[in-house]
């Protein structure tokens, strides 16, 4: 009796109601970790001196906002970090090709073992956290112990070891480097489920008609995989200043904290290391105001070059 009831309700519900149902806990707990956590942002209001009720601290209106532009020491490390940011954001998106060509290249591997093979290598990487890469690279090309330093010096190549990790030298290339190697495998899965949604019938027409395998490539595979790639473009362009801050934080030092230091890092060493979290907090949400104007133009840009947008 009680399934006949369930069935009977369940028809009596319509699909769009079914449907929000289904999505709601996941809508409610969007909310409770992203939404609710923006009330903090009232502590860039005051001057809030941790220990104390806010009610107790001062209201100072957009003291902390206005500081960052008008102290000419704040204002040289606000564009510093900045810098930092624009260039290691830039070069994200100048590399932003590589997971796609990854997921072409495995696509046109035959043998299934090794693609699969492959697929597990490039992807593993990404389920290793940054202190664990960090270690593996203290382990590499640190001065004294370091492989890589070990091995130069024992074929002559060089006469004492190189500071890779402690000097600001070719820094951005250096995390650059790490993170192709972590995220590569993992973002190229998404294209690899974009090949697999492209109609087979198009590549049987290309062979038909002659093609070969870098033609199936040009004309059906890259075309196949510019919207998706262009999504995931528009959609990155929102946190082009929002980059994770685990890396820089892990690979911080006293001789590459000038190139090292991006705009999420300043932020945490401003409002927690150094103690001043209604500061910190301004600087979060003018971060997270220009991403999201970043985020409309460009969708907005998208809208009139491609006639799509994403929301």
């Amino acid at each position: 009796m009680d399934t006949a009831l369930t069935r009977a309700g369940k028809k009596r519900l319509k699909p769009g109601v079914r449907l929000f149902l289904g999505i709601l806990p996941f809508i409610v707990a969007y909310a409770v970790f992203c939404y609710l956590p923006l009330t903090g942002w009232r502590y860039a209001f005051y001057d809030y001196k941790p220990g104390r009720q806010l009610s107790d601290c001062t209201f100072v209106g957009f003291r902390y906002f206005t500081s960052m532009f008008q102290n000419p020491v704040s204002r040289r490390e606000l564009f510093r970090v900045l810098r930092n940011t624009v260039v290691m954001s830039s070069l994200n998106y100048l590399t932003s090709f590589l997971p796609m060509f990854l997921a072409i290249l495995l696509n046109e591997v035959k043998n299934r073992r090794y693609r699969k093979f492959v697929q597990t290598v490039t992807t593993i990487p990404n389920f290793i956290s940054w202190i664990l890469v960090f270690a593996m690279a203290t382990a590499m090309f640190s001065v004294e112990s370091g492989a890589v330093n070990r091995m130069l010096r024992e074929f002559g190549i060089i006469d004492k070891g190189l500071n890779i990790l402690g000097t600001s030298d070719h820094v951005w290339l250096f995390m650059l480097l790490l993170q192709i190697w972590k995220g590569l495998g993992w973002s190229s899965v998404i294209y690899m489920a974009a090949i697999n949604g492209i109609d087979q019938e198009l590549y049987e027409a290309v062979a038909i008609d002659g093609g070969n395998r870098f033609q199936k490539i040009r004309y059906i595979t890259i075309p196949g995989l510019l919207p998706t790639y262009v999504t995931l473009l528009i959609i990155g362009l929102g946190n082009f200043l929002n980059m994770g801050m685990e890396q820089f934080l892990v690979f911080q030092n006293a001789f590459n904290k000038d190139k090292v230091e991006i705009l999420s890092l300043y932020t945490y060493n401003v409002g927690l290391v150094g103690n001043n979290i209604s500061r910190g907090t301004a600087i979060g949400m003018m971060q997270s105001v220009i991403a999201l104007l970043l985020l409309c133009t460009t969708n907005a840009v998208s809208g009139k070059v491609r006639d799509e947008k994403v929301f």
